[in-house]
């Protein structure tokens, strides 16, 4: 239970939120601020100052300055600080988890588990650092040597979204900081205090002024100016599709920049006719309305075997109905709010044209009474793959149900959209289950869980759901360049 003391204490954090520049905290040039809300209840919770353009100057400028310096820190004591780094945030997880709750809506449960799975990045990244190998090549004469080396790309533009402020920054920030590249990060805008709570730690660790940059603004404004810059050599960007193609678009015409996407993804399911339908109705309840929907790898569109589709339909609408929905500060919540007024709009577009479409709703549908951006857990079925919840990313607490008859019928309807970031199956047979893994298109593929974002994976996607992976050892070959060097010995 938290207590008064413990609540407060977490408030106070909105009470001072500032940018982080050149190892100096301001409330940056420009006088302009926006107001931070509680999407619970709709209620101010702080102020956030924007950065000027003379604050992106220097925050560039620091970047570029410190560079040369941090690149050539020993991995050993970037595992250090890396290390150190964790060590604080878990020493102050419990409060990072109530701000998080506070300015993001998710229960404190799910707050509590992102905070605990960013400290792993951290961690992960820290030990990654004892593998930055080269390799040596056999010369083709006598008296060469070829070995290929590793080396930070360079400063780093890094743009992070609201719906995990805590783990997207992370693996960012922790990567970057890995490989030996300086950053300037421009978290969300709607969920800032989370972020400048990892750079504070990152601070206190021992990161040298300059080395991480926290910047905020208008998004576009922001992101044009860093990515024009000739000091910027890598971009990383987590978010829509539309806004990733714009700035892929101003890395490739500003000095062809480096880039890692993690753009939309709308997961498809496969529960096939021998599946254990209670256990995947149960886990694809959990992982759709985890966070109110707002997961870019959430299980989204669910493609059911018709043997088993009346039994599953029934499950998983006894679970969403099951689901308490509320302050994500009260023990018994179980799914919080949506993040704004803009998901909730969205939301129901997808309902209403589920409904026009011929489907029914099973259960919830609507908002709940009172305020905040809450919508209810909503699951609907008899649907054709025309809906719009079929075909785009719903990101909230909407489960489109359709029927299939084969398997093969199935993974060509899954991959028939653009979309390619995860998508699951459920199946008894290890036939089917090797089937899937290598025939659905996705950066990454759950059988019978959904377990798929690791510290020690890759995390990625494929077609229009973005390139690169951060997490594992891709994550940090991110952000390194490979320099093949042959010397002739004399």
């Amino acid at each position: 239970m938290n207590s008064p003391e413990r609540l407060s204490d977490a408030l106070a954090a909105f009470s001072d939120l500032r940018l982080y520049i050149d190892g100096q905290w301001t409330s940056g040039a420009t006088g302009v601020n926006e107001p931070v809300v509680n999407p619970a209840d709709g209620r101010t919770l702080g102020r956030l100052p924007h950065a000027a353009t003379a604050d992106l100057d220097r925050a560039l400028g620091a970047a570029a300055r410190t560079f040369p310096a941090w690149s050539m820190v020993p991995a050993a004591e970037r595992r250090r600080i890396l290390l150190e780094a964790s060590r604080l945030l878990r020493e102050r997880s419990a409060r990072l988890a109530l701000i998080l709750t506070l300015e993001q809506g998710k229960p404190l449960a799910e707050a509590q588990a992102e905070v605990g799975a960013a400290i792993e990045v951290f961690e992960w990244y820290a030990e990654e650092t004892r593998r930055l190998y080269g390799r040596t090549i056999p010369p083709r004469a006598i008296g060469v040597s070829q070995v290929v080396e590793h080396y930070p790309v360079g400063p780093v533009a890094a743009f992070t979204p609201w719906n995990f402020p805590a783990l997207t920054p992370a693996r960012k920030i922790a990567g970057a900081l890995a490989a030996g590249c300086t950053l300037v990060i421009k978290p969300a805008e709607e969920t800032p205090a989370t972020a400048i709570e990892l750079a504070r730690a990152c601070a206190d660790a021992g990161v040298p002024p300059g080395v991480l940059n926290v910047v905020f603004g208008v998004p576009q404004e922001v992101s044009d100016f860093l990515l024009r810059s000739p000091v910027i050599r890598k971009m990383t960007f987590t978010g829509s599709i539309p806004v990733g193609r714009h700035l892929a678009r101003l890395a490739a015409e500003h000095g062809l920049k480096r880039c890692t996407l993690e753009l939309g993804g709308h997961a498809p399911v496969l529960v096939c006719d021998d599946a254990d339908v209670e256990l995947a109705a149960r886990t694809c309840a959990a992982g759709r309305f985890r966070n109110a929907g707002q997961v870019c790898v959430a299980p989204s569109r669910f493609y059911v075997q018709a043997g088993v589709y009346d039994d599953f339909a029934v499950a998983m609408s006894r679970a969403a109905a099951g689901l308490r929905v509320g302050d994500g500060l009260d023990p018994q919540t179980t799914m919080g709010p949506l993040a704004n007024a803009r998901r909730l709009e969205a939301v129901q577009r997808y309902v209403e044209d589920a409904q026009a479409s011929g489907g029914e709703v099973r259960t919830g549908g609507g908002r709940p009474d009172g305020a905040g951006y809450f919508f209810e857990p909503t699951v609907v079925t008899g649907l054709r793959d025309s809906a719009l919840a079929m075909r785009e990313e719903t990101f909230g607490p909407v489960a489109p149900l359709v029927k299939f008859d084969t398997i093969d019928e199935a993974v060509a309807r899954a991959n028939s959209l653009s979309f390619g970031l995860a998508a699951y199956g459920f199946t008894r047979s290890a036939l089917t289950a090797a089937h899937l893994s290598r025939h659905l298109s996705a950066g990454m593929v759950g059988i019978n869980h959904l377990a798929v974002s690791l510290a020690e994976a890759p995390f990625g996607g494929v077609h229009e759901s973005g390139y690169g992976s951060e997490g594992g050892s891709e994550g940090l070959q991110a952000y390194l360049a490979p320099k093949f060097i042959s010397h002739l010995l004399s």
